[in-house]
């Protein structure tokens, strides 16, 4: 096989090295792409998208259930739903496949080659290929390294049999019965929620005091409650020990140091992520580490020359629009343009129900980087859209300096919250002030207009509380 030559290699075609790529080959950079799945990583494929689709899918079916039982309020009747959790699988199957195909085709369109296999580095300049058609050797002036992430095991529960991650959660045949979900952080409730709608009898283990603890308790709180509603239980300071003699049960060993064993048909564990750091030969590079991640600087170099990393594999938060942003970046460095990373916030979205959105600085946050702080608080319950939607659950929050007003954080929990993160991020990003956000026209009647009158309640003269 003809070995290849090129300015530009990326390993790994996620959310960060598909869009790298692209941007080097509209800036007219000779790239190649490697890719040992599908494009789109993790996120398009198993993880971000597939499970937005079937929180969707799930929210739909509850809709029709309650309407069936009598419980909807709207006026709506229906004849006793069903769920062909095979049929819902198979959609959201269809949508992965619609976008896998759009990421191919604009890769083509940037001129960009793409090369199937595994690689495997020889050396800083050379990587080899394992393809379906034999050894593809490829040289290069520059490596993005963009190999992702991927599931964390816990030692007692390794995943196989009834011991699944969220990958295998994605593409179920069925609901179970009983669904165990090691780990109340966001992958856990989102996709625990949705099998609670589905009708899985949810029971959430986490070894911490709260759910979602890498959030304020004020804003996980409506998530909380929501659970309580879908029949939820959630067991906190507790800790995963293991399957039962039988294998039909968690065991775990409660806050009062009791052990408990929980009935489970599927063990769903999500405690977390790790970067993949395997298998790529990483042995064969001199690449400074920090901590179980890459070391990078503020360009995404790493310590070797022509070496750069992206992504998950470089460490917290592990979120595919930060290594969207820096790939894009590293193109436009490789292209010879003069960039760093000089962002002021990266929005996080929880896709839970209520949805949970934070940019910037928490209130607790501030004040332990010493800033004196306004807060203004707009609850949903006072909002006329989310009146409509039967969304009155949570409330937006704004954090600002009180000498000048400057923002420093945005947070919300409430229904569809998360298509807010844009203004959050844009606001901040922006070095907007109370009084910017205030005097901004919102449309009305719109959910939005609960960050204005977050502003102007910080301000001290919100309109409608």
């Amino acid at each position: 096989m003809k070995d290849i030559s090129c300015k530009l290699l990326v390993i790994g075609a996620g959310p960060g090295g598909y869009v790298c790529a692209i941007r080097a080959g509209q800036l007219g950079v000779d790239t190649v792409i490697v890719e040992m799945n599908k494009a789109g990583g993790t996120c398009l494929n198993f993880g971000c998208i597939p499970s937005k689709a079937l929180i969707h899918a799930a929210d739909e079916f509850e809709k029709v259930l309650l309407a069936a039982e009598g419980k909807n309020t709207l006026g709506i009747t229906l004849e006793a739903p069903k769920l062909d959790l095979a049929k819902t699988v198979s959609w959201k199957n269809g949508v992965v496949g619609r976008l896998n195909n759009g990421v191919v085709g604009l890769l083509k369109k940037a001129g960009v080659k793409i090369v199937h296999g595994r690689a495997k580095f020889h050396d800083g300049k050379t990587v080899e290929v394992e393809t379906e058609t034999g050894t593809q050797v490829i040289r290069t002036e520059t490596v993005v390294i963009a190999t992702g992430s991927e599931p964390m095991e816990l030692p007692a529960l390794p995943f196989g049999g009834p011991v699944i991650s969220s990958t295998e959660a994605l593409s179920l045949a069925k609901v179970p019965e009983r669904l165990v979900v090691v780990g109340g952080g966001y992958i856990g409730l989102e996709l625990g929620t949705a099998f609670a709608k589905f009708g899985s009898a949810v029971t959430v283990v986490e070894a911490l005091p709260r759910i979602l603890p890498q959030y304020d308790a004020e804003l996980t709180r409506p998530v909380a409650r929501r659970l309580g509603e879908l029949g939820v239980s959630v067991l906190t300071e507790a800790k995963a020990k293991g399957l039962s003699a039988k294998g039909d049960a968690l065991v775990v060993e409660t806050a009062d140091g009791q052990e408990q064993e929980l009935p489970a048909d599927k063990i769903l564990v999500t405690v977390g992520r790790k970067p993949v750091m395997e298998g790529w030969g990483l042995e064969e590079l001199d690449l400074d580490r920090a901590g179980k991640f890459l070391r990078i600087d503020s360009q995404c170099r790493t310590s070797m020359r022509g070496v750069y990393a992206i992504g998950d594999v470089t460490g917290e938060p592990m979120l595919a629009h930060r290594a969207m942003a820096q790939g894009e970046m590293v193109a436009e460095i490789v292209a010879g343009n003069r960039r760093s990373w000089d962002k002021r916030c990266i929005p996080a979205v929880c896709f839970t129900d209520p949805e949970v959105v934070t940019a910037g600085l928490s209130p607790d946050e501030a004040r332990a980087h010493g800033h004196e702080i306004k807060v203004g608080q707009f609850p949903y319950t006072a909002n006329a859209r989310a009146m409509t939607m039967q969304g009155e659950a949570g409330f937006v929050r704004v954090v600002a300096r009180a000498d000048n007003h400057l923002v420093l954080g945005i947070q919300a929990v409430g229904q569809h919250v998360s298509e807010l993160a844009t203004a959050f991020g844009l606001a901040i990003e922006m070095g907007a002030r109370l009084e910017d956000i205030a005097g901004t026209i919102h449309a009305h009647p719109t959910q939005g207009e609960a960050f204005q009158e977050a502003a102007l309640k910080a301000l001290g003269h919100a309109v409608h509380i």
